[in-house]
């Protein structure tokens, strides 16, 4: 393998965390590893609600903490909980500075909404549900113009170089149609910012590359991870066919919207005392059972919104009317989606990874924040408030910048890339078996089919690394013979008295997958 070194820190990814560590990092060189034009592509990006934070004099991180904990059904740090709430309103603050135009109130104050099993109105946003795409817009901007960071469009990442427990590099291939061989970039340090799991599932909210390659890049090289079993489902992803799935945001059920079946019914209303604002996993699986017999979910706007959707939250507006859904007079249909995924590689309160030199942030990342069910609009906190903690913790680890050349890539031959059908098997198998509602069955026949998928092409990095994250999902979720928070258990669905957060290996986790015993027919 052809190779090359730099002291530039490698950031993996080009969403808000891997954009605000860089610039947290500046004047030092970064380089940024985007398989996409930066800013496309991240799911950072198609974030709707917003972020969460205590910035009304009434609120308090306190009892942010406190209401992330409930969410997150037991398994939460409270100390990691502690500390990034108490950082949130600082990053606010930052990200104005940085030029993103939040919505605010005639007196200056932000407008802030409520979302899900919050217990007060605390999601900063911008333009109704833009907060996503704004916040990246201003990141993108400033990027742009700071002159240490490097960014190589095109190329993605398909594996870490480990060197006597160390990590030495990164991987790299071209992420074009034709893929190429990989080329090695030596570094004195990698933090991986690539987003979460949402693609490994056929229905998800979750831009396309999104489909757990950082996450299993990281897992073959040996790191553990943390909380694989949970991922969340959103419940209102807007059904209508597109893949991914357009993302009609919670904030629409905080200005009042209600959940309907075609039977005209309110179903939340029997399923839990908040109703449409109950906690993510609770209406993603009232969502599913009416989807499930056939009833229909909808979701129904024109009573607290009427005409006011259609500028109040373009996104949700656009994606209607792509399907030729009028939400000013229909409500809208929506199923549960895959849509973050909680687990990943596990980190400490600095964002290191157990192999050394190795840091992780964002939906990547497990850092004990989000427990069992993500509390609505932390994802992007989390990525902001670790996005930091690297940063500065690469820093004292580093000592003095240096002056860094810029990193040209050769010429590289064509190499394998992911077979779609393969792809597409893979995505029906995790929903089938490792969706909304699982059990034992289910799980191992998932775990055998993720054998053989893998089995089919193993020459090709980008297919192992989504196929590992699969497999630690699927195993992990195997292991957890109890229903905590998203993750349902049919065959065991009471919850065990004491919360614990699950940590696994893929060799474990292979191991498991290899023990199984073959389907009899």
């Amino acid at each position: 393998m052809r190779e090359t070194s730099t002291p530039r820190v490698i950031i993996v990814g080009a969403g808000l965390g891997a954009l605000y560590a860089a610039l947290k990092l500046a004047p030092r060189p970064v380089l940024m590893i985007s398989p996409e034009v930066l800013g496309q592509g991240a799911s950072s990006a198609w974030a709707q609600g917003g972020v969460a934070a205590a910035m009304d004099p009434a609120d308090s991180a306190q009892a942010h903490a406190r209401d992330t904990l409930l969410a997150g059904a037991g398994t939460v740090d409270p100390a990691v909980a502690a500390l990034v709430t108490d950082e949130a309103r600082a990053h606010i603050l930052d990200l104005t500075r940085l030029g993103t135009p939040f919505d605010r109130k005639p007196d200056g104050g932000y407008v802030l909404s409520r979302e899900a099993a919050h217990s007060f109105a605390r999601v900063v946003r911008v333009r109704g549900d833009q907060a996503g795409a704004e916040i990246m817009r201003a990141l993108v901007a400033c990027v742009r113009e700071t002159p240490s960071v490097q960014v190589l469009e095109g190329v993605m990442a398909t594996g870490l170089r480990v060197e006597e427990g160390v990590v030495a590099g990164v991987e790299v291939t071209l992420s074009g149609p034709q893929g190429s061989a990989p080329f090695l970039v030596r570094a004195p340090a990698v933090l991986l910012a690539g987003g979460g799991s949402g693609g490994l599932y056929a229905l998800t909210t979750n831009p396309p590359r999104i489909r757990g390659q950082v996450i299993g890049m990281a897992a073959r090289a040996g790191a553990e991870i943390g909380d694989a079993e949970f991922v969340q489902f959103h419940p209102t992803a807007i059904d209508c066919g597109e893949d991914p799935a357009p993302l009609a945001t919670e904030a629409l059920r905080g200005e009042g919207a209600h959940l309907v079946n075609r039977l005209g019914e309110r179903f939340m209303l029997a399923v839990h005392p908040d109703a449409e604002l109950a906690p993510r996993d609770v209406v993603a699986r009232a969502i599913y059972a009416q989807t499930q017999a056939g009833l229909r979910p909808m979701l129904d706007t024109r009573g607290c919104l009427g005409d006011r959707i259609l500028t109040e939250f373009p996104a949700v507006a656009g994606a209607c009317s792509r399907a030729g859904i009028d939400p000013t007079r229909e409500p809208i249909p929506v199923a549960a989606a895959a849509h973050y995924h909680m687990g990943g590689v596990a980190v400490d309160a600095e964002g290191r990874a157990s192999l050394d030199r190795l840091w992780v942030c964002g939906e990547a990342s497990s850092t004990g924040l989000h427990g069992a069910n993500r509390l609505a609009s932390n994802g992007l906190l989390e990525a902001l408030v670790f996005a930091r903690r690297c940063a500065l913790s690469i820093e004292a680890l580093l000592g003095p910048a240096q002056d860094a050349p810029e990193i040209l890539l050769p010429d590289l031959p064509p190499g394998p890339v992911p077979d779609p059908a393969l792809v597409a098997r893979l995505r029906r198998a995790m929903t089938e078996g490792a969706g909304v509602l699982r059990d034992a069955g289910g799980l191992s026949r998932c775990l055998r089919e993720i054998g053989t998928i893998e089995a089919a092409q193993p020459d090709c990095p980008a297919l192992m690394n989504m196929t590992a994250t699969a497999t630690l999902i699927a195993a992990a979720a195997l292991m957890r013979q109890e229903s905590r928070g998203a993750h349902c258990r049919t065959d065991f669905p009471q919850t065990a008295p004491e919360g614990r957060r699950s940590r696994l290996r893929l060799a474990d986790a292979l191991a498991l997958r290899a023990s199984l015993e073959p389907e009899t027919t």
